[in-house]
């Protein structure tokens, strides 16, 4: 709306001092000649804005002026909760809101903060996915968001985790997690509290019948909770292991926080030659042996016998294969 965009110009000659149409007209993302009107729309208003001719000229305000029209929306201040995360502000469809509430705040500050908030930007980038992977693709987010905000209950099919078959369900959206780079939905479905991938929701209804929050449900403290009980039920059993020194470096980016602990809690030193022997928790001997693979020859398992003759096969099948 054009009103909008005038007072985002405004907030941009106030905040940023001297800008041409060139950088007015980039940053808001129309034409020079949109730029040239608004200017001019500004001015009849009685907004001091002045011109310098020049190679090194642009538009500016008269020295000392400061507008007042900085009141942020409730959609910009729930927005600037995300301001550490602008990529995952734009997947929920927020990032031209956390924007204009980023350039409200700015415009409001007293100068030395202004200055102080614009080195912090210059300075630090929160960049939430882990190395080597892209964010899964996630089409229906904005309208997860949207119910979440609405409080509106939705229809889905959801494709399930490590089984066969898709489900339909009617969720009431509670809130929303970034992790990893994925995000996740927490939803009450059939009276409990139950979470969800949001990348593998295959089809969404936002329907319009609303619902009541439970009054005592905390986000934060509900997620942590779930997460613990999810890192301890997923490990089944143990594998005792040695490592050498390259594996110990690789581990952090390989392996999962609870096998990274346990390495580091090892009572026992390195040998002579390096290598630390560590008893390690496991999911599964199939993913003990995909996880295993990734560290190489710099690995060798010791124990649950299977476990070693399980990786003892794969290593010999992997030599013929090369062989061939």
């Amino acid at each position: 709306m054009r009103a909008d965009r005038l007072l985002s110009l405004l907030l941009l000659l106030q905040t940023r001092g001297r800008l041409t149409a060139q950088d007015l007209a980039d940053t808001l993302e129309v034409s020079v000649r949109t730029i040239y009107r608004d200017v001019e729309a500004l001015s009849a208003t009685g907004v001091p804005i002045y011109a310098d001719r020049g190679p090194t000229g642009g538009y500016r305000l008269l020295d000392g002026y400061r507008t007042r029209l900085t009141g942020l929306t409730g959609n910009e201040a729930g927005s600037l909760f995300l301001a550490g995360l602008p990529g995952a502000a734009a997947d929920l469809g927020l990032g031209s809101v956390l924007a204009a509430a980023q350039l409200k705040l700015l415009a409001a500050l007293p100068s030395p903060l202004r200055e102080q908030a614009g080195r912090i930007q210059e300075r630090f980038h929160l960049d939430a996915p882990g190395w080597f992977r892209d964010t899964e693709g996630t089409p229906h987010l904005t309208a997860v968001a949207r119910a979440v905000w609405e409080a509106r209950a939705i229809r889905v099919r959801y494709r399930r985790a490590g089984r066969a078959g898709e489900v339909t369900r009617r969720l009431e959206p509670l809130g929303m997690v970034l992790k990893g780079g994925d995000w996740y939905l927490l939803a009450r479905a059939e009276g409990q509290i139950r979470t969800y991938r949001i990348a593998r929701l295959l089809a969404l209804e936002l329907l319009d019948d609303h619902f009541a929050r439970p009054a005592d449900f905390d986000l934060a403290a509900h997620w942590q909770t779930r997460a613990r009980r999810f890192e301890a039920g997923s490990y089944r059993g143990e594998a005792t292991v040695r490592l050498g020194p390259r594996a110990r470096e690789l581990l952090p980016y390989v392996a999962a926080p609870a096998v990274n602990r346990a390495v580091a809690a090892a009572a026992n030193p390195p040998d002579g030659a390096g290598w630390l022997t560590a008893t390690i928790p496991i999911e599964s001997l199939d993913h003990a042996i995909g996880d295993l693979l990734k560290l190489g020859a710099e690995v060798e398992v010791l124990a649950p016998p299977e476990l070693r003759d399980r990786m003892a096969e794969t290593v010999e099948a992997l030599a013929r294969r090369y062989r061939e």
